[in-house]
């Protein structure tokens, strides 16, 4: 990064040095990459340490900086897609999918909420997979999926009693059904305990929660319940959910 001091400008400074400093990563800085300290940026600027302080605030909630304990604030990778279409008919993180890692699978009585959306009885047993996924190296989203045992019925608990292969057993198994579709919502929420711990937050930082009902010919064959870190996620809509903005395009619309 330059040693340019800043010119006086009509919008806040701290909104400005933001700016440039995006333009610095962008620019300067690869992902993962520690930043200098506040009074080195500081100092480089011409800044007050309470302005920097600011602007890396500013870009830490936008996901283009991270604060990582013992290291420092570092250069946050890309966000993760969350794909809101209404259109998907396929299962999300299959067998070949490595960003989904299954962590454990337990059976017991799913919460009265989602046994209302599996439209089963409260007491009825059900197929609960812990999961998270994985992008550039860190867990971006923790999940539960609830499946009833009726969505499996050939597996086999001799096969794969407990654990991560019991997981991949009921999963592949899910994922021999059809789909008819899938309806989903999002909603901002706070991370819980054991979220946060998964996630390497704090518990009551900022989530995305993204519940996905899958639809088959019998009814829900299963019912997920994803919990993504809301700084290193963006939601994607339309039938391919490709279409991407540019931290530039981004600045000039809010300008």
């Amino acid at each position: 990064m330059g040693t340019t001091q800043l010119e006086s400008v009509q919008e806040p400074k701290y909104w400005h040095l933001k700016t440039v400093l995006s333009e610095a990563l962008d620019s300067d800085f690869a992902v993962g990459e520690v930043l200098p300290n506040e009074r080195d940026l500081a100092a480089r600027f011409g800044v007050a340490r309470a302005t920097l302080r600011q602007a890396l605030e500013q870009l830490e909630l936008e996901g283009r900086l991270q604060r990582r304990r013992g290291v420092g604030t570092t250069v946050a990778p890309p966000r993760v897609g969350v794909a809101v279409a209404t259109a998907q008919h396929g299962w999300a993180g299959g067998e070949t999918d490595e960003a989904w890692q299954p962590l454990e699978c337990t059976t017991t009585t799913a919460p009265a909420a989602v046994a209302a959306t599996l439209d089963t009885d409260p007491g009825e047993l059900v197929h609960v997979v812990r999961r998270i996924r994985v992008a550039h190296g860190q867990a971006v989203a923790a999940e539960l999926l609830y499946v009833p045992t009726s969505s499996v019925p050939e597996l086999s608990a001799i096969e794969a009693p407990s654990g991560p292969a019991r997981a991949r057993s009921v999963l592949r198994e899910l994922h021999r059904l059809d789909l008819d579709g899938q309806d989903r919502s999002v909603e901002l929420g706070s991370a819980r305990a054991d979220d946060a711990k998964e996630l390497d937050r704090l518990p009551g930082a900022p989530v995305l929660v993204v519940t996905t009902r899958y639809l088959a010919a019998a009814g829900t064959a299963a019912v997920s319940v994803a919990t993504y870190r809301a700084d290193t996620c963006r939601l994607t809509f339309g039938d391919s959910g490709a279409l991407e903005i540019s931290h530039d395009e981004q600045e000039r619309k809010a300008s």
